[in-house]
This record gives C-alpha cells, sequence and structure tokens, in this order.
C-alpha cells in the first residue's frame, strides 16, 4: 500500500481537493436517502461547499507554496466529476427540458473529448494547459449549476402550494394575487427568475464551453498528425 500512496501528498489544499471529489457522487446520494425539498437543501449545500473549495485549494497551494503533481492532476478531476453528476442530477429533475438538457450535452461532450485528447497525446498534453477561457466556462457552469438547484428549491416549494390546482386556477392565483395566494405569487416569480438565470447561465456556460473545447483542439492539431506518432 505504501508504494501507491507514497505520490500522494497530504497537504491542507488536497486534501480540500479529495473532499470535493468525494462530495461530487454525494449529490447523488442526498436524494436517495432524502425527501425533497430536504436533499434539494443538502445538495445545494455540497455544491456550494465543493465549488467555494474549488478557488480556495489552488489559492492556499500557490500561497503555502504546496503545489503538486498530485493536486494538479486531481483537481481537474474533481471539477469535472462535480459538474458532470451536478448536471446529470439538474437534467434528471428538469423532465429532460431541452433548455437544459441540450446545453448539458454541449458541455458533457466537450469534457469527455478534451479528455479523450488528453489521454492520446499523453507526454504532449502539457500544450493544453487550463486557459482564463476555460477558468471561466468553470465559474459560469457552477453559477448555473447553483442557481438550477436553487430553483428547484422553489419549484417544489411552488408545487406544495399549489398541490391539486389546474392551469386555470394556477394562472388566476398568480395573476389576481390575494391575501391567501400572495406567498404562492411569490414562490412562483422567485421560482421563474431563476429559471430564467439559471438557464442562461448555463448556456453561457456551453458556449465557452464549446469555444475553450475548439481552442485545445486546434491547439493539438500538430501532435495529431501520423508523421508526429
Amino acid at each position: 500500500m505504501r508504494r501507491y500512496t507514497s505520490f500522494m501528498i497530504w497537504n491542507f489544499p488536497n486534501i480540500l481537493t479529495v473532499m470535493r471529489l468525494i462530495a461530487a457522487p454525494g449529490i447523488v446520494v442526498m436524494f436517495l436517502y432524502f425527501s425533497r425539498p430536504m436533499a434539494d437543501w443538502l445538495a445545494l449545500f455540497l455544491f456550494l461547499i465543493a465549488a467555494i473549495s474549488d478557488w480556495f485549494d489552488g489559492y492556499l497551494a500557490r500561497l503555502w507554496k504546496q503545489e503538486s503533481k498530485f493536486g494538479q492532476m486531481l483537481d481537474p478531476i474533481a471539477d469535472k466529476a462535480m459538474v458532470i453528476i451536478a448536471l446529470l442530477v439538474i437534467t434528471g429533475f428538469s423532465g429532460m427540458n431541452p433548455w437544459i438538457l441540450l446545453p448539458s450535452t454541449i458541455i458533457l461532450f466537450r469534457e469527455v473529448f478534451v479528455s479523450g485528447l488528453r489521454e492520446f497525446l499523453g507526454n504532449s498534453a502539457s500544450l493544453l494547459q487550463v486557459t482564463k477561457l476555460a477558468k471561466w466556462k468553470t465559474a459560469f457552469q457552477m453559477i448555473a449549476i447553483a442557481t438550477l438547484f436553487t430553483q428547484g428549491i422553489f419549484q417544489h416549494y411552488l408545487d406544495l402550494e399549489l398541490w391539486g390546482m389546474d392551469k386555470s386556477a394556477l394562472t388566476l392565483a398568480i395573476s389576481n394575487a390575494s391575501a391567501e395566494t400572495v406567498g404562492s405569487t411569490w414562490i412562483y416569480w422567485e421560482a421563474y427568475a431563476l429559471w430564467i438565470l439559471g438557464v442562461l447561465f448555463l448556456w453561457l456556460a456551453s458556449l465557452l464551453t464549446l469555444v475553450s473545447g475548439i481552442d485545445y483542439f486546434r491547439k493539438s492539431i500538430p501532435y495529431l498528425k501520423d508523421n508526429n506518432l
């Protein structure tokens, strides 16, 4: 066992990275063992903690001069695992909504494509260093996912408030808010605004993801020619 663990540097930044990697499947576990909306709250909390630690582990590693190859290897894996698993959960609970499904597919495709490029390039994969554009796409992905998790919470509370209402009754309740329905009206508009923002951020993230993927592919073209094999 010592032979396989001696390369692992267990400093605080790397511990944060490992915890973020473990937290990724934890999002799914929340929905397996807790009822909604408690599962939504726990998944959102877990995701936010992981997203914040993503910034801190790199910052602390540079500040304390504790950068390591183990951390450099694990950090992007933890990021991708968190984003992919969160998007799978959100896509499932959105009922495969095309406004969620299409940008999520673009993001998942790019991550698989770039990971395949890195594996094929082997020692030459260092040319695919993380760019500022890639960091921006990760930031937009995190914001979009957090927003959509929050929207899911409001949507669940709205469904509980309006349980049993048909479409006409719902429209009447929202358009003619009374003292009895003002709570439902507020939840409805909060859920609607979060949905718009979440979808907007997700599409922006997918666009940045696509552009950064094309940039990586362009950089790798010289290494894909047969005379370089």
